[in-house]
């Protein structure tokens, strides 16, 4: 298979963990990187051993198919645009915009253009997830009743070297962990119709306890700490939180609740991580896993599966109307804690295509 060839704009934090998992797929051909800072590019590419270029040498280069946005929130739809000007696909870091009315616009100007547009996360597509999803599939719990989505923590700024973008517009717990359970809640249960929700924003400044900038105070702009629920067109009601604010709990990370039976989902910020099941009567039981992609770090894949699917004209799964779906569901939340009422969803999805097998090889994925 041709390789597809890849320009990555944005050399921060996440850009190495991305940049040492596309080794594993051979489909990917990086062709250089981009940064606004070109100091943060090259100290990158030196890294890596690729080219550092100027944005518009980039989107320039013909060889480039892919444009892996990996900006700060607030920057992925202008640069995302940016790219499908130039006639590229392109794969955001979530969430794919910071309001649901700009990430439409992308998805509306990639569609008329007859590109391809995709967005973290990508790890719904991990080996324990897909197993879930697998299960949920055979109807092992029965009728699916509801379940829980929990992320809890005291804040990023305990270890994130930059982190006020965290607690900027476009930041907070819904924007930056949403994301990840309610894509696999999605991928697991299908749609969602409405959403309840109220948060808080109890602290206007925060503390930086990480180096280098220890010490420094950071303005709080959006809200902390975010509870409500989910309806999916299934019937399930799925109870969501998300916080900054809280030392530490006991909730697991994702729970589907069935007639027969209880799924626990691990961490979906993982590709791996224990599946258990109890049938009603019983105890917990682990599960093995039996899919690819459960033993290490492999962000990018959705990029992978992209570029496969850009070679055999299929769709590709951590897509564009995917992640539209889970960014209006997240805004949702603050729509409904800011008038008190329960907000309809404008936006359906078909669930991605189960992941069952591996595309490390280059071999097509099923």
């Amino acid at each position: 298979m041709k390789k597809v060839g890849i320009g990555i704009i944005g050399c921060g934090n996440i850009s190495s963990a991305y940049l040492n998992a596309m080794a594993s797929f051979p489909v990917l051909d990086i062709r250089s990187l981009s940064d606004m800072n070109m100091a943060a590019a090259e100290a990158r590419a030196a890294e890596f051993g690729l080219r550092a270029v100027p944005v518009e040498a980039m989107l320039a280069d013909p060889a480039i198919e892919i444009v892996v946005n990996l900006t700060v929130p607030k920057a992925h739809v202008e640069v995302g645009l940016r790219a499908l000007a130039a006639g590229k696909n392109t794969y955001s870091e979530k969430p794919l915009g910071i309001s649901f009315a700009e990430a439409k616009h992308l998805a509306d100007e990639a569609a008329a253009r007859g590109l391809r547009i995709g967005s973290a996360p990508d790890t719904f597509l991990g080996g324990s997830h897909q197993t879930a999803r697998n299960l949920l599939d055979t109807g092992i719990i029965g009728q699916v009743i509801g379940g829980t989505a929990t992320f809890m923590c005291p804040g990023h700024e305990r270890w994130h070297p930059n982190p006020a973008f965290y607690y900027e517009v476009g930041g907070g717990p819904m924007l930056d962990m949403g994301p990840y359970y309610i894509t696999d809640m999605v991928n697991l249960l299908g749609p969602i119709e409405k959403v309840a929700g109220f948060g808080t924003r109890l602290r206007g400044e925060r503390v930086i306890t990480s180096e280098p900038r220890k010490g420094e105070r950071i303005p709080v702009y959006v809200a902390t700490h975010v509870a409500g629920a989910m309806a999916f067109a299934n019937g399930a009601i799925v109870q969501t939180s998300m916080s900054f604010d809280v030392a530490g709990h006991r909730h697991l990370p994702l729970e589907v609740y069935g007639t027969d039976g209880t799924l626990i989902v691990p961490d979906p910020n993982r590709f791996g991580g224990q599946v258990e099941l109890l049938k009603k009567g019983g105890e917990f039981q682990p599960v093995e896993t039996d899919q690819p992609y459960a033993d290490g770090n492999y962000r990018s894949l959705g990029v992978a599966d992209m570029a496969h699917a850009i070679r055999s004209g299929r769709p590709h799964r951590a897509n564009g109307q995917l992640a539209l779906h889970v960014l209006e569901a997240m805004e949702a939340f603050a729509t409904a804690a800011e008038t008190g009422t329960t907000v309809a969803l404008t936006t359906t999805v078909d669930r991605p295509e189960p992941l069952s097998t591996s595309i490390a090889s280059g071999a097509l994925a099923g």
